[in-house]
């Protein structure tokens, strides 16, 4: 059954460059709606600029230009940004535009009409040099807690207190740096507070959030218990001067950004309706039978389940099938810096030539529809990038095609091998459903695992039957020409399965293998008898860890001061190394002091303990490490993600007695780069002083424990 799909991503703001955290969500949606569209339904990509506020406002002024010249120009560059990763919008629109603001004028006018909209006076900072009122954040102070100084106007960077801008010491104005006054002034506000309004969303935000438990028991925690009104009315209006649009009948008085941002979606898809001639109500009417998802980040997760869902349904509009929200992006476990060179910018990243194909794999490979934040490890991207990518998958068609052109004129065997396919590679396409599934929960790090599993199974058979052997013994053209094929028709299933994920890469792909754009049910068979290929050109180059490091020192903020006064300052200190740095010089400790007597433990304090996060792990496959002599490279199933892990325990186990175990891992152990390959983790064994057989013992929690449960 074709299903109706209406796909939306948050607006990025109009005041910034789209940056490396926004991409995870824009991957994130892109390749949801790609794989929508390969399983054949009707599904569409809108998005907008967010463009209204004071920040576009003072910043048009800085630059001396208008607000719509500065709109114009950040559109052009978002989409040029969102273009260079690969993001396939439907409709990439503006919210300063006519369609949003008539849904914005039709929806506050249905909530007015319903008793929903009140009136009433507040006082406000005033900056009396600007003459404007001043949103909280252009307030800055003394904190009212800890005294720290040019503190912002909601809370503290130093001691992370909250407060009012009217508790700030010595406050002062960020844009003019005048004293302001407190002046009174009439606002409106959306009475979230009313009874219909409360009872509406205790029931509303269990179905928009479903699928994420998590984010219900945060709406629930807004909301309280039932018989609770902590739900506080929403101040949707601002004072002029601002940059928006006009509340109807209150001159003077412009609608908040947060309250046209997200009708911004309804904006986007009316203009894409216009050029494409489809029915808006047919998404957003009271009785669509279509489906609505936003994809969003956390942090703005308040807004859309709990906000707009109760605006939609007051006004007479459908609310949301579903809100999906993720968590925030760090890299090699730390917020982006400047200073660290790791803020990187979609620009910087494209500019620096780097393949945005391998940021699309690396995300969707963390991304496993949760709220949980992930983490951009630059070392681990390089590693398992060019493993998984051009070692694993890659590597498919490059040993299989030359052979194919140079021995059997560019043709397929043509023998129908369905029945030896299933046979050579059983469950290669039996794994579409299953991967599928993956993908519609968002689950793309799971989809990506079981891809990748295949990927082994096809090059097993591949060093099984070692085609380059083959083709130097005499009368076996026919199984080459056979193991061949079965190579092409292999790399073409993959193709299919990563195609959401990569959707530039297939497209060569597609071109190499002769075949129309692939869809979901073309994994479900093979290419015809003497099917025709095109010549092979390699598909994707390996990341040069070089390049990462260029991309690293291309975003490093300069701290060194300029002018005449550089001379005088003392040298930079030498920065704090990555926590990948931390651990190799750790593990370079250890291997020194190997063999030394034990020195005594030392007490910790149950802070220093809680620290390390030790999670029950089952071992889902162990295999020896070619080429080492007591490593055990182990892939540990914690739930809701695998990790790779090298163990020193070849002497004392048996993989094959391992499979299926449960064990104890550290989760937040930097990831070790390693001869072999990335380590993620460590597992926990006792041992003897000497660590030798038979004194190495793996710990295993009782039965009944469940992978990714935490141990404290």
């Amino acid at each position: 059954m074709t299903r109706k799909i209406l796909v939306t991503s948050a607006l990025p703001y109009a005041n910034g460059a789209i940056h490396l955290g926004h991409l995870v969500e824009y991957i994130q949606t892109d390749i949801w709606t790609r794989f929508q569209k390969m399983r054949g339904h009707e599904c569409w990509y809108v998005c907008a600029d967010d463009t209204h506020g004071t920040p576009i406002m003072l910043r048009a002024e800085k630059e001396g230009i208008s607000p719509e010249q500065l709109i114009a120009r950040v559109h052009a560059e978002h989409s040029r940004d969102f273009a260079g990763f690969h993001v396939a919008f439907d409709n990439y629109h503006t919210t300063h535009s006519d369609e949003t603001r008539f849904y914005s004028e039709d929806i506050y006018g249905k909530l007015k009409s319903a008793g929903l909209i009140e009136v009433r006076s507040i006082e406000q900072f005033y900056d009396p040099v600007k003459a404007m009122f001043l949103p909280d954040r252009f307030i800055k102070g003394e904190c009212p807690k800890c005294s720290t100084r040019d503190q912002y106007g909601d809370a503290c960077e130093s001691c992370g207190a909250a407060y009012a801008p009217t508790e700030l010491k010595n406050p002062y104005s960020a844009v003019s740096g005048a004293k302001p006054e407190l002046r009174s002034s009439d606002h409106y506000f959306f009475k979230l507070s009313d009874p219909r309004c409360q009872e509406f969303l205790r029931h509303a935000t269990r179905a928009v959030c479903a699928n994420q438990p998590e984010a219900i028991n945060k709406l629930q925690e807004w909301l309280g218990e039932p018989g609770e009104n902590k739900l506080a009315d929403w101040d949707i209006s601002r004072d002029a001067p601002y940059f928006g649009f006009e509340i109807p009948g209150a001159p003077g008085k412009f609608f908040y950004v947060w309250l046209d941002a997200p009708i911004g979606y309804m904006g986007s898809f009316a203009n894409f309706c216009k050029k494409k001639g489809l029915d808006f109500d047919a998404y957003w009417g009271k009785g669509s039978t279509a489906e609505l998802y936003h994809f969003i980040g956390k942090d703005i997760l308040y807004f859309h389940a709990l906000f707009w869902p109760a605006e939609l349904e007051h006004a007479g509009y459908r609310i949301p099938t579903s809100v999906f929200a993720h968590g925030f992006l760090t890299v090699d476990g730390a917020k982006m810096s400047k200073s660290r060179g790791t803020f990187i910018t979609a620009e910087s990243y494209l500019a620096q030539g780097l393949n945005p194909e391998w940021l699309r794999y690396y995300f969707a490979a963390k991304l496993n529809g949760t709220m949980e934040d992930i983490d951009l490890n630059l070392d681990d991207f390089v590693s398992r990038v060019n493993s998984d990518l051009v070692g694993k998958y890659i590597n498919i068609a490059s040993r299989a095609a030359g052979f194919i052109a140079k021995r059997f004129a560019g043709k397929l065997d043509a023998r129908h091998l369905s029945e030896t396919f299933r046979a050579e590679l059983p469950g290669l396409i039996e794994a579409g459903e299953e991967i599928a599934a993956h993908y519609e929960a968002r689950d793309f790090a799971r989809a990506l695992r079981r891809v990748m599993a295949l990927a082994d199974q096809i090059n097993q058979y591949v060093d099984k039957h070692q085609p380059w052997q083959l083709a130097k013994q005499e009368g076996q053209d026919a199984k080459l020409h056979e193991v061949c094929s079965l190579l092409i028709n292999a790399f073409r299933i993959l193709t299919t399965y990563l195609k959401p994920v990569l959707p530039k890469l297939a497209h060569r792909a597609e071109e190499f293998l002769n075949v129309a754009p692939l869809h979901w049910a073309d994994a479900a068979h093979l290419l015809p008898p003497a099917h025709l290929i095109n010549p092979y050109e390699h598909l994707m180059q390996r990341i040069d860890p070089k390049q990462v490091e260029a991309l690293v020192a291309a975003n490093r903020e300069s701290l060194a001061p300029t002018g005449a006064n550089a001379a005088a300052v003392a040298p930079a200190p030498t920065p704090e190394p990555s926590p990948q740095r931390k651990a190799q010089h750790q593990q370079a400790t250890e291997d020194k002091t190997q063999g030394q007597a034990e020195p005594k433990p030392q007490h910790i304090s149950i802070d220093d303990f809680a620290k390390v996060d030790l999670r029950v792990a089952r071992i889902a496959d162990a295999r020896h490490v070619e080429g080492a002599d007591k490593l055990i490279q182990l892939t540990l199933d914690l739930g809701t993600e695998t990790r790779n892990v090298f163990a020193g325990i070849k002497s004392a186990y048996d993989p094959a007695q391992l499979v299926g175990r449960l064990t104890v891992m550290v989760a937040n152990l930097a990831p070790r780069k390693m001869k072999f390959g990335m380590s993620e983790g460590m597992v926990l064994a006792a041992s003897d002083a000497d660590g030798k057989a038979p004194g190495i013992f793996l710990l295993s929690p009782d039965s009944g424990a469940q992978p990714g449960m935490r141990v404290k």
